[in-house]
């Protein structure tokens, strides 16, 4: 997604729309733990004056993470509204979060978009359907305990505890 100054000068003061599908695979190479994906649908609109170019946009795709708990893929929805500003002109003394310098005569949106998606990959993502096992659920010397396990069986320690509770239950009859 590149323009020219040229190209969106002709757009002063009229709507420039903004509908495309990108790829965007480069992330896979920067975050390897993204595994897969979608094409991204990007839209919006530009404000194009004589100093700036302001791009408003919403990003929608998918990406296919790993489940943090089993390791199987997971679809993780993007969904992002972003705006983006492109000063024409060098004003150093403005100083914005989403504000970028054009560097030549090209406005190049891509690695803005690569980078917001990168932004949204969660730490931690966890699979709904917890019937598929993707990592290993036992090895030597260990073992993944459910919840349940651990609720059944009584620590040793307290064990003659628990049998004292039972007889002072009976003899209170």
């Amino acid at each position: 997604m590149k323009w020219t100054l040229g190209q969106l000068q002709k757009y002063r003061s009229k709507d420039f729309p903004i509908d495309e599908m990108v790829n965007v695979e480069e992330i896979k190479k920067v975050d390897p733990s993204i595994r897969d994906v979608s094409p991204m649908h990007v839209t919006g609109w530009a404000d194009i004056d004589s100093t700036k170019v302001t791009f408003h946009l919403k990003i929608n795709g998918q990406l296919v993470l790993p489940c943090s708990r089993t390791l199987v893929d997971v679809g993780f929805p993007i969904n992002v509204e972003t705006t983006e500003t492109f000063l024409l002109k060098d004003f150093s003394n403005e100083i914005e979060e989403d504000i970028h310098q054009v560097k030549g005569d090209v406005i190049d949106i891509m690695p803005i978009i690569e980078e917001i998606i990168l932004l949204e990959v969660p730490i931690q993502v966890f699979c709904e359907d917890s019937s598929e096992e993707g990592a290993p659920q036992s090895g030597k010397d260990w073992e993944v305990i459910r919840e349940k396990t651990v609720e059944d069986k009584v620590d040793p320690r307290l064990a003659g505890l628990a049998k004292f509770f039972e007889t002072d239950h009976h003899s209170s009859e």
